[in-house]
């Protein structure tokens, strides 16, 4: 299995200057192949064990949490929030339901400054103060949340099951999966010792290559953000998709039943317009599902031009990507450690998502 045009498609991207490096595993029935392109960092090359930034990417590993926690019926999925969280009740949001975070339909959009040195008890404090967006009936009406929605989730977790949600994740998913190197944040005394191993992101939206200072400050690396902080190589994210294909299970490992990854993965809002990302796209429970037919060309954080539509995952800010596609039994894991601004990334994302399906024969 080769990736010429996919490899070709990246190291143009890096010639003009998008990013310095791109780390990329595909799983296509049972044969895989990786792309490991240009730096970690000045001076060091990105390898199979680089550990990548992959920022929202990493949403659906928190639904899987809650699929976890929802199959031991431990929760509902159309629970109010406020049941499990009493003090989330305020200011106008004690109708907002789990599918209404799942789905990004429930109105509580704020930023949260946890990156910023706040701890995560604070940062679920200020989830629970923020009011309810004006003239937002959730469930009516959709918009991306960015954070705010992700803590609560990976709160939810922590007061179901007691564990942190970090814990909880490396416990109950990345550690059967064989995912030993991923986590979400790492700690200070972690960092040092994982040195060159470290992917340094890069701010390359000026047409320069300028070090992200919010990205890769100790403080970010090391909090617990449940919606944009997962690091790990490529190949082990892979496997978290290929577990999904496999109907919960990869390697003896049983993470889920199939009946419940089809209920997380299949549309379950569909044809909604989307106001933060300004365009109609479909999600299910956590997963953002193939929404080319609103506008391949057009459709933000998509799966290229090829992609079935039961195709599920999700992509990280200006940065990367991770999805299945069950028709094909294809997986794939993509990150670039450049952020090249909206437009760029969306243009670089769906031509190598392209080209990915034209090299195996799948367009």
């Amino acid at each position: 299995m080769t990736l010429e045009r996919t490899e070709r498609i990246a190291r143009d991207g890096m010639l003009r200057g998008l990013h310095p490096g791109v780390q990329l595993y595909v799983s296509l029935a049972g044969r895989s192949h990786e792309l490991k392109l240009g730096d970690a960092r000045p001076g060091v090359p990105i390898a199979a064990d680089t550990l990548m930034l992959w920022l929202s990417s990493i949403k659906p590993i928190a639904a899987v949490a809650i699929a976890k926690l929802w199959e031991q019926g431990l929760l509902g999925l159309d629970d109010r929030v406020a049941l499990h969280i009493p003090e989330f009740a305020a200011n106008g949001k004690e109708a907002v339901t789990l599918r209404h975070v799942l789905t990004h339909t429930g109105g509580f959009r704020m930023p949260i400054r946890h990156w910023r040195g706040q701890t995560w008890d604070e940062a679920i404090a200020e989830v629970c103060k923020g009011r309810l967006e004006p003239r937002w009936v959730p469930g009516e009406k959709a918009g991306y949340h960015p954070a705010s929605s992700w803590y609560l989730l990976g709160e939810l977790v922590r007061r179901i099951d007691g564990r942190p949600f970090e814990e909880y994740v490396r416990d109950e998913i990345f550690t059967p999966l064989g995912m030993a190197d991923w986590s979400i944040g790492i700690a200070y005394d972690k960092q040092q010792a994982l040195g060159d191993r470290l992917c340094t992101m890069f701010d390359t939206s000026s047409g320069e290559l300028a070090v992200d200072p919010a990205l890769n400050s100790p403080h970010f690396i090391a909090a617990v953000r449940p919606g944009a902080n997962g690091r790990g190589p490529a190949a082990q994210f892979a496997r978290f998709y290929e577990m999904l294909l496999g109907g919960g299970e990869l390697g003896g490992a049983r993470i889920l039943r199939p009946s419940t990854v089809a209920e997380f993965v299949r549309r379950q809002r569909a044809g909604m317009y989307d106001h933060t990302f300004k365009h109609t796209l479909d999600y299910g429970l956590g997963f953002i599902v193939d929404s080319k037919q609103y506008g391949a060309a057009t459709i933000p954080y998509g799966y290229g031009d090829h992609a079935s539509p039961a195709t599920f995952g999700h992509g990280g800010s200006q940065s990367s990507v991770a999805f299945a596609d069950p028709e094909h039994g294809l997986v794939v894991a993509l990150a670039f450690n450049g952020m090249p601004g909206e437009a760029s990334h969306q243009e670089r994302l769906r031509l190598t998502a392209s080209a990915i399906y034209e090299d195996l024969g799948l367009a």
